[in-house]
């Protein structure tokens, strides 16, 4: 007997994910851009970080599910080695003229991202192990 997701079931979660994402991060970007006094306030317009959010959900979606298929166990690794490697980029910014505070604010903003997805997909991933499991 194996459960799996519906197309359905993987629409409401991305949504709902997606929507707690997009909150959160607009909270995080307003917060960010009080301490980015005379920074360049690199990815705190909406139109980035709301459209970024949106692609990480999806990729981070992605990336859940295949990882999950193949080497389910190996999440436990997974996420946050690729959530640290999403910073790399955000420090690379403070050579750029991004203020500490702007590149904090972008940081939890993947964090925010990462919980979202795992949040989402957590149980589903937990239901298809134990539907597979001998006992």
């Amino acid at each position: 007997m194996t459960t799996s997701i519906s197309i359905r079931g993987i629409a409401i979660r991305l949504g709902v994910a997606a929507l707690i994402a997009l909150a959160a991060n607009t909270a995080i970007a307003l917060a960010a851009r009080q301490f980015d006094d005379g920074g360049i306030g690199a990815g705190l317009v909406p139109a980035q970080y709301l459209s970024l959010t949106l692609i990480g959900i999806v990729l981070g979606a992605v990336g859940w599910t295949v990882v999950s298929r193949y080497a389910p166990r190996a999440l436990r690794v997974v996420v946050p080695v690729v959530l640290v490697l999403t910073w790399i980029p955000d420090v690379l910014l403070l050579n750029s003229g991004a203020t500490a505070g702007n590149v904090v604010g972008l940081m939890l903003m993947h964090v925010v991202v990462a919980i979202a997805v795992v949040a989402a997909f957590r149980g589903g991933t937990r239901r298809q192990e134990e539907a597979s499991s001998p006992l």
